[in-house]
């Protein structure tokens, strides 16, 4: 019996790496791993609906889900998680020096609603005295001019956004003072230069984002695994196929922290480093599935809504497919 031809768009992480190389393949399902940087699959997905199978922003997907005949069908599978304190960045002259000192500025965001953003907003907002609208966003390129948004949005009157020139970049506006501060998924290239006109709010971002961890047992989600609807609704199947797949080829990665002959990175620490967040976060510190990533995922859907992105709150089950909220047991 032949197998069902499916297209996949996820970067070349460690944890999907089995079924890019074909060592892991998902049952009844002839993959093909396109190897694609995450702006570049957002875009083609959302816009052209290129592939069966996508990695796709959160953020977007929550925003696609709040809407009639939303065109995607996720599964509880979270190739992308990132603690965002580290990218909060400042212009050194701006004044801003803890992050109540954001209030009243003038801040950046490639996009307003990309998920490292929103998590950024409402991180500030609850835990750090910074309401969303308490500051005027400027959306458009980091590093190269002309990025729009990808998704069309009706943001509340009191949510202040405002798209930059053709030919300005966030990076460089940060650097000369054009604004005070950029929340942003890449560190800017600003920064990276070194000359200490551009710094991060959270110079000690890894122990704050321990604190935050500490108090509130949340690891960020940033993408999920999104199917296109119509693929999976003629062959419902798919979906626990999929995330069985996926779940096994981060097996492969749990399995090879353990390995301490060699060192498969080259972090010369990782095995302490291993140590450390497993004592702190658990075994299964990247987790799937919606048991165990409720209250991060009930967290950004609060937020998407203080921030004006989707019109209520929904339950997290009507994001998944039934399919993938129950694993069979033996």
């Amino acid at each position: 019996m032949s197998k069902l031809k499916l297209s996949l768009a996820c970067w070349n992480y460690d944890r999907t790496r089995a079924l890019m190389d074909g060592s892991v393949s998902p049952d009844g399902i002839d993959l093909t791993y396109l190897n694609l940087p995450v702006e570049e699959t957002f875009f083609r997905m959302l816009r052209n609906r290129e592939f069966d199978v996508a990695e796709l922003s959160l953020s977007s997907y929550l925003i696609a889900a709040s809407k009639p005949n939303n065109p995607f069908i996720a599964i509880p599978v979270f190739p992308s998680c990132m603690f965002r304190h580290s990218g909060i960045f400042v212009n050194a002259n701006s004044g801003i020096s803890k992050p109540e000192d954001l209030i009243g500025k003038r801040v950046g965001t490639p996009e307003y609603q990309m998920t490292a953003a929103v998590w950024i907003r409402g991180i500030l907002a609850e835990h750090h005295g910074v309401p969303v609208d308490s500051v005027t966003y400027f959306t458009g390129g980091a590093e190269q001019p002309g990025r729009t948004e990808k998704l069309k949005l009706d943001l509340p009157s009191n949510i202040r956004v405002e798209r930059i020139g053709a030919t300005q970049t966030l990076s460089k506006m940060l650097q000369d003072g054009e604004i005070d501060a950029l929340y942003s998924a890449r560190t800017p290239s600003t920064f990276k230069a070194g000359d200490g006109k551009v710094r991060r709010l959270f110079s000690n971002y890894a122990e704050v984002e321990r604190a935050y961890y500490r108090k509130t047992r949340i690891f960020p989600i940033m993408h999920v695994m999104v199917i296109r609807r119509d693929v999976y609704e003629q062959n419902r199947w798919i979906a626990a196929s999929l995330y069985k797949a996926f779940v096994e080829a981060q097996r492969i990665i749990y399995d090879e922290f353990d390995e301490t002959v060699v060192l498969k990175t080259m972090l010369p620490w990782m095995t302490s480093n291993v140590d450390e967040v497993r004592a702190e976060m658990g075994p299964d510190f990247w987790p799937y599935g919606l048991n165990d990533t409720r209250t991060t995922l009930d967290t950004l859907l609060k937020y998407s809504v203080q921030q004006g992105l989707t019109p209520s709150i929904v339950e997290a089950e009507s994001l998944f497919a039934p399919e993938t909220l129950e694993t069979y047991k033996i």
